[in-house]
């Protein structure tokens, strides 16, 4: 394949992929971020980054956000938000954070490419991206992108589609995001 083709070919699985998510899930995700007091992020591999990114972004736009592991973050608390993204929904570490919090008050919320896992189960408020659908082992339809990437990419898009709306529910204009922004680098 020519590298336009490929292009097309991405932005192809990509934009169905995300047709198929459900705007209700996206409301209602953008709700319970609103209403949280604080933000907690959690993800791990490539998705761990993309949550990571959506982190700084919230930051960016005035909201009390922490990534899960760094030395740093506080104890989560009544009222806050922890956030999972996770392809499989079955990752160790992040079943294992779900599973500490079972009896807290905090709301779970996550983003997932697995109804049938832990972390789909627990959440009270799921987004699911059915990039899992994309069987690489020759069994339905396959990606052209690799090893979950097409997952990873529509994590990230789903997550700047939230700032975006995000950013005109609270009215954060664009130079007071940028004022934030890290300047020390």
């Amino acid at each position: 394949m020519t590298t336009a083709e490929l292009i097309d070919a991405m932005f192809a699985d990509i934009g169905a992929t995300l047709r198929q998510v459900d705007p209700e899930q996206i409301d209602a995700l953008q709700r319970a971020i609103l209403s949280a007091r604080r933000v907690f992020i959690a993800g791990k591999g490539r998705s761990g980054l993309q949550m990571r990114a959506f982190a700084m972004r919230l930051m960016h736009l005035g909201l009390t956000a922490h990534v899960v592991d760094e030395v740093t973050t506080p104890a989560i608390e009544v009222g806050d938000l922890l956030l999972v993204g996770s392809s499989s929904g079955r990752t160790r570490s992040l079943v294992g954070a779900v599973e500490a919090l079972a009896g807290a008050s905090v709301t779970l919320a996550a983003i997932c490419g697995n109804l049938d896992s832990p972390i789909a189960r627990a959440a009270d408020c799921l987004v699911y991206i059915p990039a899992t659908n994309f069987k690489t082992d020759g069994s339905g339809d396959k990606s052209i992108l690799v090893m979950g990437a097409l997952f990873e990419h529509c994590l990230g898009l789903c997550c700047d589609l939230l700032v975006i709306r995000l950013k005109a529910a609270l009215g954060v204009p664009e130079h007071e995001m940028n004022a934030r922004h890290a300047n020390i680098e």
